[in-house]
């Protein structure tokens, strides 16, 4: 007996697409199918339809009882998800959505194109307005710090060329970087898998990844102050690690999640992380605005988690006061950062709430006196606050800086340079690419907080990916940067110059490419533009410096 198919008909489907071929600006790939009718639009005062191109594929559709489906696979903006124009980059140029105001300043009434915070020479500053006040701590900062603090600006020293580099260090994104406290030469790296590497760039070749300190992101690494070999880190697994450099063992402090993952809403991740000497504590803060306490003497958790910023919202930074450990500064996704006294740590007994009109990323105390506070928004915005003790409701000045980002980075943090006696450069990377020579690239600036003017923008043709993770050396004129997956030394031109003459072999490229998964072009996270940055190197420009390679395997180096 023959067999029995069942044959089931399907209804007829129409697939719309733009007779234009151009690719969208911002991403390769098209929207998710939508359902919706034609689209006209308006042009000079006259109403032309699109052409459309239709397909039919199925079996009858005439069958009684079976509807026409339409899906369409027109292009929209990827900012406002409306046709009719779109938004993104176009090469160095970032083009905005009209329905959008300025992406860089957020103001409307005109582009980022040829928006006057762009092109300023104060670098966007914005004047806050600031009202005299006589408080009795003003004038114990005067009498006891601002003695400290030279009257002459000394000269800024800028490391403005790449060194030395390993490509490909990581098998992920970089995250966080830190130098070791006691030995000039090695820095210290996490990245979004939880990797832990350890970087000798003085010899080059000398490297280490550990890939079982944490299972997802590292955000943070503090070095024991009582003893250099020592690390702790906090990752997005809730986890607190404590790792010796010298064997690679590490020993887990606290655990947010025993019970593993329930979903979303109770699954808690540590991104915030700082050390008080004076109370020997290690503080943590959760995505739920929860902060917890370690002790370094016990490697036991300290009391009760003590809700410091609005409930449901992420910490993203802790930092103690350098003169007075006992004040701490905080920020999260709330839109605050809020001063305060750990001698009185209770929910709601902030000193200071300091408002911002989007998420804060970071914010820090200055390094010497811990006089200024800098923050750096969501908001496109470096705010900062000249002196503590003074008039907090406002900040001392607002400098537009484009560091607006997307998922796919790690969020932009402006740093204090810690060699600055005068507390006032600042380090951050850029955002929106600048165009040098066709070249779209994404500067590193230096900034004076003290008046908003661009000290300088270190770039190398070579770097096309942008570099959110920046790191100051405190002690030498030392930039550590992470890029995507690599890492970059940046040195000053003389001194990158002696080094090349006795050693030629400074930049390694580790490991093999990994296969792309079908990422968007814009991703910057995992698999980004290393493999077009060594191409480069290995057929360098004319006018660019040739950077000889050295191979080496990860595997030997774990």
């Amino acid at each position: 007996m023959a067999p029995v198919t069942r044959r089931t008909s399907f209804p007829k489907v129409h697939i719309e697409r733009d007779s234009d071929s151009e690719q969208s600006s911002s991403s390769d790939e098209e929207e998710p199918l939508e359902e919706e009718g034609p689209l006209e639009e308006e042009e000079n005062g006259v109403v032309e339809n699109e052409k459309i191109e239709k397909l039919e594929v199925g079996f009858d559709a005439n069958r009684k009882g079976k509807t026409p489906i339409t899906l369409t696979l027109r292009k929209v903006c990827k900012v406002c998800k409306k046709p009719g124009h779109e938004a993104g980059f176009k090469g160095a140029t970032y083009i905005d959505c009209p329905m959008k105001p300025c992406f860089l300043c957020k103001t409307p009434g005109h582009t980022t194109l040829n928006c006057p915070h762009r092109v300023t020479t104060e670098h966007g500053v914005v004047p806050a307005p600031r009202r005299k006040t006589s408080k009795p701590l003003e004038y114990v900062f005067e009498r006891q710090l601002r003695h400290a603090i030279p009257s002459i600006k000394p000269k800024c020293v800028i490391p403005d060329q790449v060194n030395c580099a390993v490509i490909r260090y990581h098998s992920r994104r970089i995250t966080s970087l830190e130098f070791h406290p006691t030995k000039n030469n090695i820095l210290l790296s996490g990245d979004k898998k939880g990797q832990l590497g350890v970087w000798d760039f003085e010899k080059v070749h000398e490297k280490v990844v550990y890939d079982d300190k944490h299972s997802c992101i590292l955000n943070n690494m503090k070095f024991n102050p009582t003893n250099d070999c020592m690390v702790y880190s906090a990752s997005s697994d809730g986890t607190i690690s404590y790792t010796d450099l010298e064997t690679g063992m590490s020993s887990s402090l606290m655990n947010l999640n025993p019970d593993g993952w329930h979903g979303p809403n109770t699954w808690k991740m540590l991104y915030g992380m700082d050390i008080n000497c004076e109370k020997g504590l290690v503080l943590v803060a959760d995505n739920f605005g929860f902060l917890h306490l370690v002790d370094m003497r016990s490697n036991h958790r300290n009391g009760d988690a003590v809700l410091i910023h609005k409930k449901g919202s992420k910490v993203t930074g802790i930092h103690c006061n350098p003169m007075q450990p006992d004040i701490l500064l905080t920020c999260g996704n709330d839109h605050y950062a809020r001063i305060w006294d750990m001698r009185r740590l209770e929910a709601g007994s902030s000193l200071c709430s300091l408002e911002h009109k989007r998420v804060v990323n970071s914010a820090y105390f200055s390094p010497i006196t811990g006089n200024k506070i800098l923050t750096t928004s969501q908001d496109n915005r470096l705010r900062i606050w000249d002196s503590i003790f003074g008039n907090m409701a406002s900040p001392s000045r607002e400098i537009v800086h484009s560091h607006d980002f997307n998922r796919h980075l790690t969020p932009f943090k402006a740093e204090w340079d810690p060699k600055d006696p005068s507390e006032s450069l600042a380090v951050i990377g850029r955002y929106i690419s600048e165009n040098f020579n066709g070249t779209a690239l994404h500067p590193i600036d230096f900034i004076d907080t003290s008046t908003g003017q661009l000290v300088a923008e270190v770039m190398d043709p070579n770097i096309t990916t942008i570099s959110p993770v920046n790191k100051l050396h405190p002690r030498d004129d030392i930039l550590a940067t992470g890029s995507s997956r690599s890492l970059f030394i940046w040195k000053p031109k003389e001194k990158s110059e002696m080094v090349e003459e006795k050693d030629e072999s400074r930049i390694v490229v580790c490991g093999k490419a990994e296969k792309k998964r079908g990422k968007k072009k814009g991703d910057n996270s995992d698999e980004s533009d290393d493999d077009g940055f060594i191409s480069k190197l290995k057929k360098p420009k004319s006018k660019q410096t040739e950077w000889k390679l050295s191979r080496c395997s990860t595997k030997d180096n774990r």
